[in-house]
Parts: C-alpha cells; structure tokens; sequence
C-alpha cells in the first residue's frame, strides 16, 4: 500500500532533531522525498546516511534569505520539486517581560519564528506552483493563542504566525496551495532548555522532566511527543486535508480547555474558593438542588 506522501517531496526546518526530526522519519515512512533543514550539520549528515536515497541535508539558519533560497534549490535540484514546506524551526524566543523588553532580542525572535516561515513561503511558491499546488504548515504555539505559555516576545511572534498563515491562505488557496498552522504544546523537547543557553545535556534533562510532569497538568494523561505534532503534520501535508486552509490544529493534550476545575473534579474552584464555600458544602448544596427540582 502506498504511503499517503508517495512522489511528494518536503522542506522541513529545523528537521535534525526533535519535532523536525520526528516529521521527516514520519515524512519518509509514508514516502516523501524530504530536505531537512537545520544548523546541526552532525545530525543532518546522520540523517543523510539513514536516509540516504529520500533525505538531503541543507545547512540552513532561516534568519538568512539565502539560507532558505537554497534549500528550497536544494529539493528542486535532488528530487525535481517541492509540495510540502513545513516552517518548523524555532526556540523559546528573548526571555524577559515587558519591563524587560531587549530590542536584539526582540528583532530576533521575530526575524527567526515570523521573518523566517514568511521568506520560506516567499521562496517555496513557485516551486509549488511548477507542480500544480502544494502545503505549506507553520508552527505555532498554544502561546500565540493564550497568556501565560512563554514570553512576551515568543507569544507574539506566535501569535503573529497565526494570522500570517491566514493571510497567506487568503492569496495562495487559489492557486491551490495550502496554508495552515500547527500549535503544540507541551511538547518534550529539549527547545525550551537550548534557547536558555543551557547545555544540551541539561535541556535534554529538562525534556525528560517535562515528559514526566505533562500527564499531571493537562486533560489528557500523557506527554506530548514531537510524533504528536508530525501526525498533525503528515495530516496537513496529505490529500486527506485537500479541502482545509487557513486554520490551526491545536495539538496540546486538551491543556487549553479551560481551567484546571473544568476537567479535574478534585481541582479546587477558585469561585467556591474567593465565596468561603467548601467542596463538602458545594456538594450539600447541589444535592439540595436536586432534590429540589425532582419535588
């Protein structure tokens, strides 16, 4: 049975290692022709060699245009085109409030998670529009959606990617390219811990940790993996979402229902809570309640 990529060809960014790494084995299984790209050479060379007949390796830092025009050249040159570009490269942005805007930090993280997908769009349309149409998925995050799951600036540019990929759905659909975003979010991977500076070791420990707290604190008891959002990927990338454009799938275990007390029944309720109300008197009351509508 034919994969549901076969004679497809992706540009993954950020594809050496955790959710890149897992779409482009996922891209792969199910029969794409992939470029993955990256700044970990060492990484990509490995991807080379497991891969060797369906995966190219691009150096690839997306804050510079000619980076990304050469990857994009790259897939074109080595399997004769392009139908999927998944921006996925990112990091957890300039930390810091709004008191503590940095203006370098600032203009990077947006030249990394908002300059780069738009000029991976810019490069990647006419290869697409050689083979007729195409996909083109951004990640995002659940923090471009609420407050209170990064920092200002990688909120923002999130939140920007958002809005841009409908906007670019808004001018591409006609021409039968797809745009939609993907947002994750608590996902083990070592991003958060890299983009503090800490050793790899140490974010890949932080990774670990968050694999075991994630079930404690989202509807869902499990971690999320990058598999997570690769199958949300492969769903994007694939003819099952021909008829889907400018939207976002939010990949997060349900951790943005709502508060905790709308899935926990043994999450204290903060309205109960400011009333003086306790769990035992709520329950006294509901079950006069409900005595009372069965009189």
């Amino acid at each position: 049975m034919a994969g549901r990529l076969e004679g497809k060809v992706a540009l993954i960014t950020g594809g050496a290692s955790g959710i890149g790494l897992g779409t482009v084995e996922l891209f792969v299984a199910e029969g794409a022709c992939v470029v993955a790209a990256d700044l970990q050479d060492e990484k990509g060379a490995m991807l080379e060699k497991r891969f060797p007949d369906r995966v190219r390796y691009a150096h690839c830092d997306v804050t510079v245009e000619t980076d990304i025009a050469k990857a994009v050249k790259l897939a074109a040159e080595s399997f004769g085109g392009l139908d999927i570009l998944f921006n996925n490269a990112g990091h957890g942005g300039a930390p810091g409030n709004v008191s503590e805007i940095d203006a370098a930090g600032w203009d990077h993280t947006f030249a990394l998670l908002v300059r780069g997908p738009a000029l991976g769009m810019k490069h990647a349309l006419p290869e697409m529009l050689k083979r007729g149409g195409g996909s083109i998925i951004n990640t995002a995050s659940i923090a471009g959606l609420q407050a209170g799951f990064g920092p200002l600036a990688y909120s923002a540019a999130k939140c920007a990617v958002i809005h841009m990929s409908k906007c670019a759905a808004a001018e591409l659909s006609p021409q039968k390219i797809r745009v939609n975003a993907i947002c994750p979010g608590l996902i083990a991977t070592s991003i958060f811990g890299a983009s503090m500076g800490l050793p790899r070791e140490v974010a890949d420990q932080m990774a670990a940790r968050m694999e075991e707290i994630a079930p404690k604190i989202q509807p869902i008891p499990k971690a999320g993996l990058p598999d997570d959002i690769a199958r949300a990927a492969l769903y994007l990338a694939c003819d099952d979402s021909l008829f889907v454009t400018g939207t976002h799938i939010v990949v997060d275990g349900g951790l943005t229902i709502g508060g905790r007390g709308s899935w926990d029944p043994n999450a204290p309720n903060p309205i109960l809570d400011a009333l003086g109300i306790s769990p035992e008197q709520a329950e006294q009351m509901r079950l006069a309640m409900a005595a009372q509508q069965k009189g």
